[in-house]
């Protein structure tokens, strides 16, 4: 079986690539190609279908792995990567590769503000009030109508090795590795109070996996999760707790425009579960501890 992952130098795409070069317990799958093609991710602008359907082509892919994608930049940015991205890679995919599945990891963003207490599911309207989460949102619609044997993972908040500074977990975890065991080290961060749901990065790349291998039609859309909303102080003592941090967290109680837009944010994970036999197998204290246990080894 012929796999490509489409960004996988990024955060979430190399944790795909890596399960789908040699998942456990499953025959061994074609690596992806070394580079994603050429404007797919971080970099230019996507090339018009006819040179990305040449790619396509020439890999004969059976499955596509979406994991491109912009978590930061401006609003043209955001909308180039995150919207116009998926929109080509469809269409040249319709030329070129008409039977391939196309596995899309979009964004729990999309959904905008939760219900507290109620986990939110796929046929929610969905009302993102971020241009991160407005243009993930027009790239999940471009995918669903593009008449393509096609399926858009929203993924929640991912958490785990290698997560990246532009996040707050990696964020966190190079504060803590620069505070050390300073008993007097203080770490002032944000209002901490929202709940997010958030998910080992692990388990996102099973459950790519699960996309691409389960065979037969598969919804538009499926959450991928925890399924638990959690304040985000918690993870942020979690992460002090594994790194030893002996020093003080402050909290602002200012909060930020941000999380009061979104101060509650969880998935309904039982559709993956029926159409996918995937449930999350990592708790966030796993991930945590993963997280910083490789943070550690990247350090000389």
């Amino acid at each position: 079986m012929r796999i490509l992952v489409l960004g996988g130098t990024g955060y979430l795409g190399r944790h795909v690539a890596e399960r789908l070069r040699a998942p456990p317990g499953a025959p061994r799958l074609t690596p992806r190609p070394p580079n994603p093609p050429p404007g797919i991710g971080r970099g230019p602008p996507p090339p018009p279908p006819p040179p990305l359907a040449k790619t396509l082509a020439a890999a004969a892919p059976d499955a596509v792995v979406n994991c491109a994608g912009a978590t930061g930049g401006d609003a043209v940015t955001l909308a180039e990567v995150n919207t116009r991205g998926p929109a080509v890679l469809c269409a040249a995919l319709r030329e070129a590769a008409p039977t391939a599945r196309l596995v899309h990891l979009g964004s729990a963003a999309e959904y905008g503000p939760g219900t507290p207490g109620v986990p939110v599911t796929e046929s929610a309207p969905a009302c993102p009030v971020t241009p991160y989460g407005a243009t993930k949102l027009a790239g999940t619609v471009a995918v669903t109508s593009a008449a393509l044997d096609a399926v858009v993972l929203r993924v929640g908040n991912p958490v785990g090795p290698g997560a990246p500074l532009a996040s707050l977990p990696g964020r966190l975890a190079a504060l803590l590795r620069s505070a050390g065991q300073d008993q007097e080290a203080v770490l002032s961060l944000g209002d901490l109070s929202a709940h997010r749901d958030f998910v080992d990065v692990r388990d996102v790349a099973r459950a790519a996996e699960r996309a691409v291998t389960t065979t037969g039609p598969l919804p538009a859309v499926l959450n991928i999760g925890s399924g638990t909303a959690v304040p985000v102080r918690q993870l942020v003592h979690g992460l002090a707790r594994q790194a030893g941090f002996g020093g003080r967290v402050e909290e602002s109680t200012a909060g930020s425009a941000r999380s009061a837009q979104v101060s509650w944010q969880c998935s309904d994970i039982s559709a993956a579960a029926r159409a996918l036999g995937w449930r999350p197998e990592h708790s966030l204290d796993d991930a945590l501890a993963a997280l910083w246990t490789a943070d550690a080894e990247r350090v000389p």
